[in-house]
């Protein structure tokens, strides 16, 4: 079991290139734009261009695990991410920039998958697989604040000329110290070597998802124009046929990409819409928060940024925390851990304004970063939980991705709902009146999500028999 955790820790490697490279940008982004002479439009590209070549390769990626194997992928994916980020830290120009993180991204894309794969694989018991997961939650928590305070040290610093080229270039070290352990000590998963790879699967799903999230993130802050809502239409009209086209290769026999039978099982469903709502809330509001920390309540971006680290403190905390209460309650920790937030955004509403006194700010991220902490592990768990080998791989792509498409669904949405009630002239009362319908929604997902939990079998988080 010590060389199983050995095994644990090599793939969290990847894990946290993974979201490390999500969030370090976003505090460079002054000084990247003035070194490399990018429009605003050009720098929103690059920033999305992460996201978008990630979101709409999981499924990808999940799948390559299945036919060619898990390690194989895991490592390619680790040579090509660290290839990126060279010619992301050696970038002269925007356009540059924009393919070497998009790059990044896909390359992202073949490695996530294979981390949530292979904790299925390597922890088939309940106990030991919860603990898996709190080490997986804890990753994200770390991944998020080692992104932003990296991403702030390296661009701070004086001795370099162009300072902010070290956030890519340290992906290098770490990079290779995960593919020198993973050729050490992993050992490849059983693939089915019989079955070959749809290619043609890949072409349609990777245009279909590649439209439909270029679309999403142009419309973050400009709204829906003509072209993004035709893009968008043509996007469903790509996915449409595309399921089409997997299900007569499936009743034919032939090389498929997504394997139907994934939608067969209750638990997988369930942990898919707990995800997503999940995820529409999540993301949304750390959108909506830095908007109105800095525009309405006029907080310098250093001093937001210190307190949004305070959520991934309590995040870190309660991921290592929050696996001896399932362990201990099952289900009934997880319905705790929701309810916990509602609560924590509910005191939000009451007392963030203009005259909260700094220290609650950081309690009440704190409290709600240990929320999200004890919740986001255990959806992972429900939804591959009882799920076959050979269908491991599908599920962890196509979990992923519903998990990244709700995320840019959440900050469009829900940011266009927080603009709409800010008005064209703003004040600090309109910012609070904004953020309370954003965070309301917000508690709908949650509600949604909660409902879903309350679904799923008491055996799939059953409590441990001490």
């Amino acid at each position: 079991m010590k060389c199983n955790y050995l095994k644990l820790f090599v793939i969290l490697f990847g894990q946290l290139l993974t979201i490390m490279d999500i969030f370090i940008i976003n505090v460079s982004i002054p000084s990247i734009q003035r070194d490399i002479q990018a429009s605003n439009g050009e720098m929103q590209l690059m920033i999305a261009a992460y996201l978008i070549g990630f979101a709409s390769f999981l499924i990808t990626g999940g799948r390559m695990g299945d036919v060619y194997g898990r390690k194989k992928i895991f490592i390619l994916g680790l040579i090509f991410f660290m290839v990126s980020s060279i010619a992301c830290g050696i970038s002269q120009g925007a356009i540059q920039l924009m393919i070497s993180r998009l790059v990044q991204g896909i390359s992202a894309a073949l490695m996530a998958p294979q981390v949530l794969s292979m904790i299925q694989i390597l922890f088939t018991k309940h106990q030991q697989r919860t603990k898996a997961m709190g080490w997986y939650g804890i990753t994200i928590g770390i991944g998020t604040i080692a992104g932003q305070f990296l991403g702030g040290y390296f661009s701070s610093l004086t001795a370099f000329e162009e300072p902010w080229r070290l956030i890519f270039l340290i992906n290098i070290p770490i990079g290779l110290i995960a593919i020198i352990f993973s050729l050490w000590i992993l050992v490849e998963s059983k693939v089915n070597t019989k079955e070959s790879f749809d290619v043609g699967g890949v072409v349609l799903l990777s245009m279909g998802l590649f439209s439909i999230t270029y679309a999403l993130t142009a419309s973050e802050k400009d709204g829906f124009s003509i072209q993004s809502i035709v893009l968008i239409v043509i996007s469903i009209c790509i996915l449409i046929y595309f399921i089409k086209n997997q299900q007569l290769k499936l009743k034919n026999k032939k090389s498929y990409l997504v394997d139907f039978e994934l939608f067969h099982y209750k638990n997988f469903n369930l942990g898919i819409i707990a995800v997503s709502f999940f995820f529409i809330m999540l993301d949304s509001y750390f959108y909506i928060l830095s908007l109105f920390f800095q525009d309405g309540l006029k907080m310098s971006p250093l001093s937001a940024g210190e307190i949004i680290v305070f959520q991934g403190f309590g995040f870190i905390l309660a991921s290592a925390f929050s696996v001896k209460l399932i362990l201990k309650y099952g289900k009934k920790a997880l319905l705790a851990g929701l309810g916990f937030i509602v609560l924590v955004l509910i005191l939000q509403i009451i007392f963030f304004n203009s005259d909260t006194e700094f220290y609650l700010f950081y309690v009440l991220l704190f409290l709600h970063g240990a929320g999200v902490g004890s919740v986001i592990p255990s959806l992972a768990n429900i939804a591959l939980s009882g799920m076959p080998e050979k269908l491991i791989g599908n599920a962890s792509g196509v979990y992923n991705t519903f998990q990244q498409i709700a995320a840019i669904i959440g900050i469009v949405a829900v940011g266009s709902v927080f603009y709409y009630f800010l008005g064209d002239k703003p004040l600090v009362e309109h910012y609070h009146t904004a953020f309370t319908i954003a965070i309301l929604i917000n508690i709908i997902c949650l509600i949604i999500v909660l409902a879903a939990i309350f679904k799923v079998p008491d055996h799939v988080l059953p409590k441990s028999r001490r």
